[in-house]
C-alpha cells in the first residue's frame, strides 16, 4: 500500500511538472516577448559610443523582456550600412548622412537604403569654418581665391563645407581645395599652409582649441538669412549659435548651422517598439544626459528639430503624448 500510494504521488508530480512545461511552451510568451536590440555607435573613445550603452542600459531595465547591447563601430556611414544588412536594429547617425543614404545623394549615390525610419535627432554637431584672425578672411564670401580644407574627400564634413559655401555664391572652383582631416587642418593652419578650414562637431573641438592655444581664431559665420535658404534646401540643417569664449581670444557670438546626431532605426524596429522605446529613453534622460556632455542637449522637445526622413510611428505618437 505504501509503494502504490508512493508510486500515484510520484506519477501526479510527474504529471505537474509536464504540464508546467507544456503551458510555458504554449501560452508563456517570455520567450516570445524577448526581443535583442543591436545598437550601432561609433569608436570607443567617441560619443555615440558611451551614449548608446547608456540607452542599451535604461532599455533593459524599462523594456520587459528587452536585451539590447551597444556595439562600438565606424559611425554614422558605417551604421547606415549596418541598418541595411540588419547586423545592427538601431544606430545613432549624423542626420545629413542619414539624408544622403534615404535620397541616394553623395556618399550613397545609386546606393539609396530603403526601410529606415527616424526616432528622435539628439543633439547637435556644429559646423565650423575658422580661419586665424591675422588672415583679415571675415565672411565665407571672403574665401574666394584662399586654400581651404574642406574635410576628407567624399566625408560628411566635406559635403558641409560645399553646401555651407554654396550659400555664398563659392564654389570649389572659386578656392584651392585642401582635403585634409581636423587635425590635418588645424596643423595646416598653425603652420600657415592653409586659410581656413571647415569641421563639423559638437564646440569646443579640440583641433580648434589647438590652434586657439597659439594664435587668435576667428569662427565665420552663417548669417540667417543663409542659413535659411540652406534649410530650405538641405532640411538636415539647423541654426545654432557658437557663444563667445567658447575659443580662447575670440569673444564674438557666432551664427553657426549644425547638422544632428539622431536615431535611426530600420524595418525590425515596428510601432509598438518604436513607442516603446522611444519612452523609455524620453523618460529617463537624466541616465541619458549623465553618459557623457553632448547628451544634455538631448530634449523631448527638440527631438523631431532636423528630422531628415519619415519617423517611426510608434515613436511619432509619443511626441505628440
Amino acid at each position: 500500500m505504501k509503494f502504490t500510494g508512493l508510486k500515484k504521488a510520484l506519477l501526479a508530480g510527474l504529471a505537474v511538472v509536464a504540464m508546467a512545461a507544456v503551458l510555458t511552451g504554449c501560452g508563456g510568451d517570455n520567450a516570445a516577448e524577448k526581443k535583442f536590440l543591436n545598437i550601432g555607435t561609433g569608436g570607443t573613445a567617441g560619443t555615440y559610443y558611451p551614449i548608446g550603452g547608456a540607452m542599451a542600459e535604461v532599455l533593459n531595465k524599462d523594456i520587459p523582456g528587452m536585451n539590447a547591447s551597444a556595439q562600438s563601430t565606424g559611425a554614422s556611414v558605417a551604421n547606415i550600412n549596418m541598418l541595411k544588412d540588419g547586423s545592427v536594429d538601431l544606430a545613432i547617425v549624423q542626420n545629413d548622412i542619414t539624408y544622403y543614404a534615404v535620397n541616394g545623394t553623395e556618399m550613397f549615390k545609386d546606393k539609396k537604403v530603403e526601410g529606415l525610419k527616424g526616432i528622435a535627432t539628439l543633439y547637435p554637431e556644429t559646423c565650423q569654418a575658422v580661419t586665424l584672425e591675422s588672415s583679415g578672411i571675415k565672411s565665407i564670401a571672403d574665401l574666394k581665391g584662399k586654400k581651404v580644407a574642406v574635410g576628407a574627400a567624399g566625408s560628411g564634413v566635406e559635403a558641409n563645407a560645399r553646401q555651407i559655401m554654396e550659400a555664398y555664391g563659392v564654389t570649389y572652383n572659386d578656392i584651392q581645395v585642401q582635403y585634409l582631416s581636423f587635425a590635418e587642418a588645424a596643423s595646416a593652419l598653425k603652420d600657415g599652409n592653409i586659410d581656413a578650414a571647415f569641421l563639423t562637431a559638437g564646440y569646443p573641438t579640440s583641433a580648434v582649441q589647438d590652434i586657439a592655444s597659439q594664435h587668435k581664431v576667428r569662427l565665420l559665420p552663417v548669417e540667417a538669412s543663409k542659413a535659411d535658404a540652406l534649410i530650405a534646401k538641405y532640411p538636415f540643417y539647423t541654426k545654432t549659435v557658437i557663444p563667445a569664449g567658447t575659443y580662447a581670444g575670440f569673444d564674438e557670438e557666432v551664427p553657426a548651422v549644425s547638422v544632428m546626431a539622431m536615431l535611426v532605426a530600420n524595418d525590425k524596429v515596428d510601432d509598438k517598439l518604436g513607442y516603446e522605446l522611444t519612452k523609455a529613453l524620453f523618460k529617463n534622460l537624466d541616465r541619458i544626459h549623465a553618459a557623457h556632455a553632448a547628451a544634455k542637449a538631448i530634449l523631448k522637445e527638440k527631438a523631431l528639430e532636423g528630422m531628415p526622413l519619415p519617423v517611426n510611428a510608434g515613436a511619432e505618437k509619443f511626441f505628440k503624448e
